[in-house]
């Protein structure tokens, strides 16, 4: 197989001939030694007898895994100079490119450049400068440069470019890039169905507790998928249908996202979990310990009944009802507002009232933090 001299990369006062596909790379040993890199502790290596890898095209050092595209934006940023770099951080890029230097970077242990790279990327996430336009020069090498585009919204981020920077985020322990991308994804599933089932099986896939008990919620709630077996469910146990969430339309109600089996059965699990624990707080209000002062100035019995009278009303009322049976959530906070104009016509006494108010919060916190137990039909878990 004939290989090719790289156009812009290929030195000939090189020092170290990479092989990346079928292109040959001719770069010097002093730059892929920088940075505690993993080329430096090859370098270092005794060779014998044997020729050195990396001296001649016929005895290039091959590197595989990346294309030769993948590895000229790598090089780039290695060999660029500070205005170019600037290029990437402060204008509007393409971020395939910042992805490219990441990984590699990641991969042979450049570990300023891999930092610098995820916090460009970063920034420029968190700024929604977006460009799918990659600017060449009249020699067709690779050249940055400002593109006269407009911004792309946030929502046009291709979705398998966010799951790649979610890989990326976790592969290289980049916390702060990955919550953002968590973030982002939880925005945007919340109106589109597609970007739920990406978030579920990124999830599932990365083991991202945080991201996953959310997504499948809103497959649960919104997709034909989460309907069609929640028919079946209530068929088969004599319930009532459980109502489209109030913020689906039409076509996301209707749309065929394909689900494994695995996770059609945490669906079922997670549906008839937080089934179960609705009927548990409708019929068990969240409990708390009255003041002290209720029980020595107020009747704590007609204090105790108001606040069972209350939730009894509240929990039946027609914008409760409305909501999905699996939205516990949604339930919740209906009460929850509910309870704020409430008003202060009340035989609860003033300090109850607070420690009421702090324990609906409470339980809507833990049902939140508890949300991937209740999809989770590995383990045995009591809502």
């Amino acid at each position: 197989m004939p290989y090719k001299r790289d156009d812009t990369y290929y030195f000939e006062d090189g020092s170290c001939v990479l092989r990346v596909g079928d292109t040959l790379f001719n770069v010097h040993r002093s730059i892929l030694s920088k940075d505690t890199s993993t080329f430096g502790t090859m370098f270092s290596l005794p060779q014998g007898n044997k020729e050195c890898e990396g001296t001649t095209d016929e005895n290039a050092v091959v590197l595989s895994g990346d294309t030769a595209q993948e590895f000229r934006h790598f090089l780039w940023a290695l060999y660029g100079l500070p205005p170019e770099l600037a290029v990437l951080s402060s204008l509007k890029t393409d971020l395939t490119i910042i992805i490219d230097i990441a990984r590699i970077a990641n991969k042979y242990s450049f570990k300023t450049l891999e930092a610098w790279a995820l916090d460009t990327i970063h920034e420029c996430i968190t700024r929604h400068t977006f460009t799918m336009h990659v600017v060449k020069s009249a020699n067709n090498t690779f050249t940055p440069q400002p593109v006269a585009t407009p911004t792309t919204p946030l929502s046009d981020l291709p979705p398998e470019q966010i799951t790649q920077i979610i890989h990326l985020a976790q592969l290289c322990n980049h916390e702060r890039l990955l919550n953002t991308l968590i973030n982002i994804l939880i925005q945007l599933m919340r109106n589109s169905v597609k970007y739920a089932h990406l978030a579920m099986s990124v999830a599932d896939e990365l083991d991202l507790r945080s991201l996953r008990g959310l997504a499948y919620l809103e497959i649960l709630q919104k997709s034909s998928v989460g309907k069609s077996f929640i028919t079946e469910t209530q068929l088969f146990e004599g319930s009532e249908q459980d109502s489209p969430h109030p913020d689906s339309d039409k076509t996301t109600a209707n749309m065929v996202i394909p689900i494994t089996p695995t996770q059609q059965l945490r669906l079922f699990t997670g549906y008839y979990r937080l089934t179960r624990a609705w009927e548990r707080l409708r019929t068990n209000p969240p409990s708390f310990d009255h003041a002290m002062t209720c029980g020595a100035t107020w009747h704590q019995h007609g204090c105790t009944q108001s606040w069972l009278e209350f939730w009894k009303e509240k929990t039946r009322s027609d914008s409760v009802l409305n909501l999905g049976l699996s939205d516990v959530l949604g339930k919740l906070r209906q009460v929850q507002r509910e309870y704020e104009r409430w008003g202060s016509a009340t035989y609860m006494h003033h300090e109850c009232r607070l420690l009421a108010k702090k324990s609906i919060v409470e339980t809507i916190r833990k049902i939140e933090d508890d949300l991937p137990d209740f999809f989770d039909s590995s383990i045995n878990y009591e809502p």
